[in-house]
């Protein structure tokens, strides 16, 4: 194990912080660190918004695409309590799949390639194999606001639109689609909601009190501005869809790959429920053996990462996170991992239009702080 240098890890964390704030890349941020259950780092930078909102603990932040490991822990609740498998067919639970066709779009007509020969199931959906709403991004121009409004709306359109490749043939990102249907399972065999499962399953055996699908008036109130960029590279603030926590998906739609809000203590507890492998303060919601399923290297994406379930594995070569770490980003620039070897959190927020993603140069300067201030 290596130890972090809190006064390098201060520095270093503090250096890109400003650098952000001084390019206009950023209202502000939040930069959480710790280590074997203590924390080595936290502050804030900046605003909550263009005219100058406190930013701290309570503010709370869009997660986008960092939703998929709580919709892999909830799948992971059910497999361990013997509801799902992981080889569980998608039909099963949404029939319209079970002759699904792969198709392309071309001038936004839909063409069909032939039908799938490989069922999907949930494994395809939470490794990004599935071919569902993943490289074919022409499909989702194709969607109503109809389609949007809930999950089972949502996968019976894309279920009609088709597939993007043979499933288990490749990997390639599903930003929403695939983990809709994942909802939809978890609804079904739960007799919940998500935000009433992933409430009592997950948020309050982590402790968490700010994290939602679905914000109050009073959370509404606390959520960090959406940042942008106008043509001259001065802040402006985004306009966001009302009612909605990720694009124009409403949130009682409950959006299982993108719709969560939370602050930056809350996301961190949940990231500690992570290291501990699957470990409470109320105890466990999962066995380590079923946990293990989640930061396990699935899928070859690259060089030097995996697919797990919801999360990316780091392998060998990587420059700058340990073998086994494993975390997500969101589009709309946080970011997170959990370094096992090194018994390390680290949880990284903003909320802007600008430099989002997985390789956003913020959450890569975030990662070589936190790796240069290991001794």
């Amino acid at each position: 194990m290596q130890m972090l240098d809190k006064n390098k890890l201060k520095k270093g964390i503090e250096e890109i912080a400003m650098y952000d704030l001084e390019s206009n890349k950023v209202f502000g941020s939040g930069y959480l660190v710790m280590q074997r259950g203590e924390v080595a780092y936290k502050g804030y930078f900046g605003y909550a918004s263009a005219d100058k909102r406190e930013l701290g603990d309570r503010t709370m932040f869009r997660l986008a695409s960092m939703t998929k490991p709580f919709t892999a822990i909830a799948a992971l609740i059910l497999v361990e309590r013997g509801l799902l498998s992981l080889e569980d067919r998608v039909s099963e639970f949404i029939p319209a799949y079970k002759d699904a066709v792969i198709t392309k779009t071309e001038d936004g007509k839909l063409t069909a390639l032939g039908k799938i020969q490989t069922p999907i199931t949930v494994r395809h959906l939470l490794t990004h194999t599935s071919g569902i709403g993943s490289s074919d991004l022409e499909k989702a121009k194709l969607l109503t606001a109809e389609d949007r409004k809930t999950a089972t709306s949502l996968s019976a359109r894309y279920a009609a639109l088709g597939v993007d490749f043979e499933p288990d043939s490749r990997q390639c990102y599903s930003g929403v689609a695939a983990f809709a249907a994942l909802g939809v399972i978890i609804e079904r065999l739960s007799g919940k909601s998500l935000q009433e499962f992933y409430q009592k399953e997950i948020f309050e055996p982590c402790g968490m009190q700010d994290t939602t699908f679905i914000p109050s008036q009073e959370q509404w109130s606390r959520l960090m501005a959406m940042h942008g960029q106008d043509q001259q590279g001065s802040n402006i603030t985004v306009a966001m869809q009302e009612g909605c926590l990720f694009e124009a998906f409403p949130c009682t739609h409950c959006v299982a790959g993108a719709g969560l809000a939370s602050t930056l203590t809350d996301y961190a507890k949940f990231a500690t429920m992570l290291l501990n492998k699957g470990k409470t303060p109320m105890g466990r919601i999962l066995s380590e053996a079923v946990f293990a399923e989640m930061s396990k290297p699935w899928v070859v994406v690259d060089a030097s990462s995996y697919w797990g379930l919801g999360v990316r594995v780091i392998g060998e070569g990587y420059p700058c996170l340990a073998k086994g770490t494993f975390g997500w980003s969101g589009a709309y620039g946080s970011h997170f991992w959990v370094d096992p070897e090194n018994e390390i959190v680290a949880v990284f927020m903003k909320n802007s239009k600008v430099d989002g993603g997985s390789a956003n140069c913020s959450a890569i300067s975030f990662e070589n702080a936190v790796n240069s201030a290991l001794v």
